[in-house]
């Protein structure tokens, strides 16, 4: 009885670990690899407990299973409420922008290698230097402004 038990709780596993690598976990991981070895082991065992006749049956009904479930979990759209349905769009500074102009002054409040944060006009903003590395609390200049970015240089 305990080989039943022991060859069937391999091969359900191994079914869920395939789909879970499927629906939840796309490519080639670990996941799947462990499905397909738990597959292995549990149809290879049943050789071994109850001969190449039981064997062989417990592949053909394996591999319809696998077929069968593979084939509800698509088309039946079960994961349809574990899917994601809404995207962002938003940008970075987005709509912030306006209110800034080239030559505009501030103050960096983190560390720029090349990119951090400043406050300018009493705001936060994400900053880019041309390649500079900037301490924080560093005075700066607005030197561009493109694509939601905000390029700023140094104040010597």
């Amino acid at each position: 009885m305990i080989e039943w038990v022991t060859v069937l709780s391999l091969i359900v596993f191994g079914l869920a670990l395939i789909v879970a690598e499927i629906i939840f976990v796309p490519g080639t991981t670990l996941v799947g690899v462990l499905g397909f070895g738990f597959l292995i082991v549990g149809v290879g065992l049943s050789f071994r407990y109850f001969g190449s006749e039981a064997g062989w049956i417990i592949v053909g009904v394996t591999s319809v299973a696998s077929g069968a479930i593979m084939y509800y979990s698509f088309s039946a759209n079960v994961w349809g409420k574990f899917s994601l349905k809404t995207s962002s769009d938003s940008k970075v500074n987005e709509g912030e922008l306006d209110q800034l102009l080239v030559g505009t002054e501030g103050q960096t409040i983190s560390a720029l290698r090349p990119v951090g944060k400043a406050e300018i006009n009493n705001k936060t903003f994400e900053v880019k230097t041309l390649g500079e590395y900037l301490d924080s609390g560093t005075r700066i200049r607005v030197i561009k402004i493109s694509s939601n970015q905000i390029i700023v240089e140094p104040i010597h």
